[in-house]
């Protein structure tokens, strides 16, 4: 080392950057020395949970993660899957959790921001986006605010990039008062041919900035978001990163248009911890060295330091290795869209990460210990303790199932979103078939005359902490059945696995056994794991998140003319269940919203049966017997059919439920179901296929009339339903909503 370290490296300063005192002897043992506080401050960007996965990666390992269709699983910035035809979609999902609780606009924007680089980084043009989002009790202080500024956040950071948004989720929860979760999902379309890696090859070569200057905005912010909160979170305000949709667009359209020169050889999104994490990850997986003169990165700040300038989070920046006779026509490129571009480093064949600025040397460290040997452990894990079987006859049925089926469908969690995405565009690009509301948003594929890719976002976190093993199981079995039930066949899926402190081994077990889950049902129905993203640590004083393994996934439909929707049922169509009668209310909505407990095991997933059911679905969605379907999820068969007949406008008669306790028919959650409408020239064919497939099927009653009527226990006038369901958020976040009378029992 050429310079002398000037700050003290105290324990307390450690401790500050995240790393517990056997992390920082490993530190020592590795580069024989003190670190500068530049070097410490890469090892802390590095090595903490948000980059490392260091809590995790033993079990992330035991994902399903290759198939047919799989082009680039997990290890890049985003999985790339074959659609046909040479097309792919690259897709990714990533969480912004602690920046959105903090500063909610400019965290969420950013997270929209970051996603959308990692898909366009690989060389693809994106085209749809999602997202999860969950809050905190809505009568809690900050809620609302949060909600307030999150939602405006994520679209104004999209509609102003010119992605559609559609889909995704909106929860409330009093677990996340303290630390709500930002989920953001990105697809992009691009040629197979023409993917971009982040894999730095040749020895000599440029190491090239690109997009917009470098801020302090965001110095930190990666290790932030591997910490709990505590009453000190409005001093971490300036970890938050600002975000430019604008400049983002035109950094998509140069890196786009650089891309077709033949000019780059590697390319790396700055996303957490900046400059640091891009560079070492292109030169650790190419098994090269990279040495960085911080006096040539563009920055808009004046005597920022070479820490500032390695660990800030500045939005809109690339990395890329540079064919260097391609120098002159790529800056040209960048500069014709405004945009930055300069030479910052360089290739080396000795495996050192060296930082320079200023003619000292502040940084000289082993690049693939840095880059992928940060710490793996094997934390002490606890199962779930398993929960007693609920008996439906021993839950109370409702008072008045009219009035708890309007409080289902018109409370926090059950209401309309629409609200949320109303704020969002969601036909830009012109190819959205299916916008938000529905099982899945469809989004068409441009250049092809009839097909089109479905996305769905799915979790349900009460599920995962009664027993994280079904939860994981069930959060993927609703993505697939989600794509499914528009006819799609499900690709593949993303993760953003968000849990609390895993050093506590509750916290750990349900992290392993969601896993676990999830690797199970992702094998089982052919939908693995390209990309994801873990978020851990997310508690405040002390006290967890629901865990929230989140499933985004993909599907294809070969032909949008034969999809199905949720809202296309016509007057006089047979309407139909596919699957088994409701059974199960064991932390059911019903339980939590109508009878104001929170009891009982989830309900269990049989995957042979949702592959068997969804399977059946599909094909006769195909063919063309069906004229709408729906999954049945949380709230049961009632809620589904009211979101049905709402979308539709038109009413409905059921006549036969089955038999059992007709509040566990109406609202118990058993899995692996549908609802689908038939008309009255094909429900011959769709009836006789389901007895030659062996699929369970109880012809419920007929569309059509101006109520939801059930039986003698339900009869709700459709304008009733759509006041309850629409009215919630507007009312919420204008001040004004009262919870209905039957949540307040």
């Amino acid at each position: 080392m050429s310079a002398p370290n000037e700050t003290p490296i105290t324990a307390d300063l450690i401790q500050s950057h995240g790393l517990k005192p056997d992390e920082y002897q490993r530190i020592l043992d590795l580069i024989g020395r003190e670190p500068t506080l530049t070097e410490l401050g890469i090892f802390s960007a590095m090595w903490n949970e948000h980059c490392s996965y260091k809590s995790s990666k033993k079990w992330l390992r035991t994902l399903p993660t290759k198939g047919p269709r799989v082009i680039q699983g997990p290890g890049e910035n985003a999985g790339v899957v074959d659609i046909g035809d040479g097309d792919v979609v690259v897709f990714k999902m990533e969480s912004h959790n602690h920046p959105s609780y903090i500063e909610p606009f400019q965290g969420a924007a950013t997270g929209v921001g970051g996603i959308l680089r990692d898909v366009f980084t690989m060389g693809a043009r994106p085209i749809a986006a999602m997202n999860a989002l969950r809050f905190g009790a809505p009568d809690h202080p900050k809620t609302r605010h949060l909600v307030s500024g999150v939602v405006a956040g994520v679209g104004g950071y999209g509609n102003s990039f010119g992605v559609p948004t559609v889909g995704g989720e909106v929860e409330f929860d009093a677990r996340y008062n303290g630390n709500i979760l930002v989920n953001a999902f990105a697809a992009g379309l691009a040629k197979a041919d023409a993917i971009f890696l982040s894999e730095a090859k040749g020895v000599g070569l440029p190491v090239v900035y690109l997009g917009a200057k470098t801020g302090r905005d965001g110095v930190g912010g990666a290790t932030m978001a591997s910490a709990e909160f505590d009453e000190s979170i409005e001093e971490k305000r300036p970890t938050v990163q600002v975000g430019d949709p604008f400049t983002e667009k035109c950094l998509l359209e140069a890196c786009l248009e650089l891309m077709q020169t033949g000019a780059v050889i590697a390319i790396q999104d700055m996303g957490a911890a900046g400059l640091t994490c891009s560079a070492v990850e292109m030169g650790a997986k190419g098994n090269l060295g990279i040495e960085l003169n911080l006096d040539d990165v563009p920055v808009r700040e004046d005597a920022m330091s070479a820490y500032e300038m390695m660990l800030s989070e500045s939005q809109e920046r690339m990395l890329m290795v540079l064919r260097p006779e391609k120098e002159d026509e790529a800056s040209a490129i960048f500069r014709k869209w405004g945009l930055d571009f300069a030479i910052v480093g360089k290739t080396t064949d000795d495996l050192r990460f060296r930082v320079k600025i200023a003619g000292a040397e502040v940084a000289d460290l082993p690049i693939k210990e840095l880059g992928d040997e940060a710490p793996e452990y094997d934390r002490p894990h606890e199962p779930t303790a398993p929960i007693p079987a609920l008996d439906a006859e021993t839950v109370a049925p409702p008072h008045d199932f009219n009035e708890a089926l309007l409080t289902l469908i018109g409370n926090a969690n059950g209401a309309s979103r629409r609200w949320v995405w109303e704020q969002y565009d969601t036909m830009i690009q012109g190819n959205t078939l299916v916008r938000p509301g529905g099982d899945a948003g469809v989004v068409r594929v441009e250049g092809h005359e009839t097909k089109a890719l479905a996305f769905s976002s799915d979790v349900t976190p009460r599920y995962v902490e009664a027993n994280p093993y079904e939860g994981g199981k069930q959060a993927v079995a609703e993505c697939w059945r989600n794509i499914n039930a528009t006819g799609a066949e499900p690709l593949a899926a993303t993760d953003n696995l968000n849990f609390g402190n895993p050093e506590k081994p509750e916290i750990m077990g349900q992290l392993v056994g969601a896993i676990k889950g999830i690797g199970e049902a992702c094998e089982t129905l052919a939908f693995p794991i390209v990309s994801g993203n873990v978020s851990l640590y997310n508690e405040t004083n002390g006290v967890a998140i629901l865990p929230t393994p989140t499933i985004a996934g993909v599907g294809l439909l070969p032909d949008w003319n034969r999809m199905a929707r949720i809202d296309a049922m016509a007057d006089g169509d047979a309407l139909f269940l596919v699957g088994d009668d409701g059974t199960h209310l064991g932390q059911s909505a019903f339980l939590r919203d109508v009878s104001g407990k929170i009891d009982g095991p989830p309900p269990p997933v049989d995957l042979d049966k949702e592959k068997a059911h969804g399977l059946f679905v599909r094909s006769a969605i195909r063919s063309g017997q069906l004229t709408a379907c729906h999954d049945i999820s949380s709230g049961g068969l009632a809620v589904a059919l009211a979101e049905m007949v709402i979308g539709a406008k038109t009413g409905a008669r059921i006549d036969d439920l089955g038999d059992g306790p007709a509040h566990a028919l109406l609202f118990g959650e058993d899995q692996a179901r549908y609802v689908v409408a038939v008309s009255a020239e094909q429900e011959a064919s769709f009836t006789e296929g389901a007895s030659e497939a062996g699929i369970p099927l109880r012809r419920l009653g007929v569309a059509g009339g101006t109520a939801l009527a059930i039986r003698d226990l339900v009869n709700v006038d459709l304008s009733h339903l759509v006041g309850a369901h629409e009215s919630w958020f507007p009312d919420y976040m204008s001040g004004t909503v009262a919870e209905h009378p039957a949540a307040a029992e």
